[in-house]
């Protein structure tokens, strides 16, 4: 698999070399160089999901692994369903929350982590990696749980101090061992710089073998891929051969460049939706206002908390940064905290229950769908990592799966961090 930089078509590498060198040599992020359609689409829709994962990678990936070592890996890796459930007539959620922290970013850390075994395997590497991640909520608790005791990997979690909720603070820093939680006084976007001043030390990068598990690593995108091919299957499966609009929770906007990606590969997808709370950097850009980062501001769906989303440089590369394509290509719309109140209420009525991530993507997909359109969002959480909001807007307490019930009463190991690279240097080398 060949991948090029978002700023410089230039600078080109295998995905091996993406997969360990976090950033590109100009600061930009490794994408691929070509997205063909696959030809055998509906072949590969046939397939039962691990397996159906296991080829798309060896397709991707090329030569880098081996195929038996791939399809073992998407065996282990994705051990959990992914059910398509029925909202209404016309509406459907993929749940992305069965794997082991409860949330979509398991696939991801999965893939990562395994890889990254297989890559030091194959190399003889004996230096141990750091894992360095920036988290909003749900990647800290996938990284960390897909690294922790692994031999050879030190995981390193940043996160905005009273930013996240007391559920996935508990998934990622109470596991200790080789697990480093520290609370960054700041936001997700302050968390996200010092994650990316780090990677771009290159002596810091040297001396810790310091490996991103954020989206800006190209392997947790390509993981985000794999799971989009299953609406498609799922809905054939229910007889709908319809192209669905398909409205996807936005944050950093990695879940939004996989499926993007996927598209490019042939799914068959009506159009995307960009679906984000009150923090609409791209969504006004896409309404025709000017590309403004900002600070972020803290909402119920916290994980989307974002304000300078760092993939959104992938999929401007993917449209060549052409305003008008990416309209073409795509719908969007924001809704407030009140807003997504009102949507798990009403997503209650129907009989499921959303935490406020899968309720934003539910109220956008809402506002822009047309008559007559299928029409799937994306569960990315489960609604018992977010209790209290829960329960405030259907009056139930919300059952904690045991994965979470084992959590309460443990305690925080975490640290404390000023919001200073030279502070996190410090403990970093510590």
């Amino acid at each position: 698999m060949n991948v090029v930089s978002t700023r410089n078509p230039a600078h080109r590498a295998t995905f091996r070399h993406a997969l360990t060198a976090n950033l590109t040599p100009d600061g930009g992020l490794w994408i691929p160089a070509s997205l063909a359609p696959f030809a055998d689409l509906d072949a590969l829709l046939e397939l039962p999901f691990a397996d159906r994962c296991a080829a798309i990678l060896q397709r991707v990936i090329g030569d880098e692994f081996s195929p038996v070592d791939l399809a073992a890996l998407a065996q282990d890796a994705f051990q959990f369903p992914l059910p398509l459930r029925q909202i209404d007539a016309q509406t459907w959620a993929l749940e992305l929350f069965h794997g082991p922290t409860l949330a979509f970013k398991d696939f991801g850390a999965r893939l990562l982590a395994r890889l990254l075994a297989l890559h030091d395997q194959d190399t003889q590497a004996t230096q141990p990696r750091t894992i360095l991640t920036a988290t909003s909520g749900d990647t800290g608790a996938a990284v960390a749980h897909a690294f922790w005791r692994q031999p050879g990997a030190r995981v390193v979690v940043l996160y905005p101090r009273g930013r996240v909720s007391d559920m996935q603070e508990r998934q990622f820093a109470t596991l200790g061992d080789n697990v480093l939680a520290l609370a960054v006084d700041g936001s997700f976007d302050d968390c996200q710089a010092l994650a990316k001043a780090c990677f771009n030390d290159p002596q810091l990068s040297a001396d810790l073998r310091l490996t991103s598990a954020n989206s800006i690593n190209l392997a947790r995108i390509l993981a985000q891929v794999l799971y989009y091919f299953e609406i498609n299957a799922a809905l054939r499966s229910q007889g709908v051969r319809q192209a669905p609009v398909v409205s996807v929770p936005s944050g950093n906007f990695g879940n939004l460049t996989a499926g993007l990606y996927a598209q490019q590969r042939g799914l068959p997808v009506s159009q995307f939706v960009a679906a984000t709370n009150v923090n609409r950097t791209v969504p006004d850009f896409l309404a025709g206002g000017p590309y403004q980062p900002r600070p972020s501001l803290a909402t119920l769906s916290n994980a989307m908390d974002v304000g300078a989303p760092s993939n959104w440089e992938r999929i401007s590369a993917l449209f060549g940064a052409d305003r008008a394509a990416m309209q073409q290509a795509m719908r969007w719309g924001s809704v407030t905290d009140a807003e997504t109140r009102t949507e798990i209420a009403r997503l209650w009525q129907l009989g499921w229950l959303a935490d406020p991530h899968a309720a934003v993507a539910s109220a956008v997909l809402q506002q822009v769908r047309r008559p007559g359109e299928v029409g799937v969002f994306l569960a990315t959480a489960h609604p018992a990592k977010f209790p209290d909001a829960v329960q405030e807007v259907t009056g139930t307490p919300v059952q904690l799966p045991e994965a979470l019930a084992a959590l309460v009463g443990r305690p925080l190991l975490g640290e404390t961090l000023d919001n200073d690279f030279v502070a996190l240097k410090r403990r970093l080398a510590a």
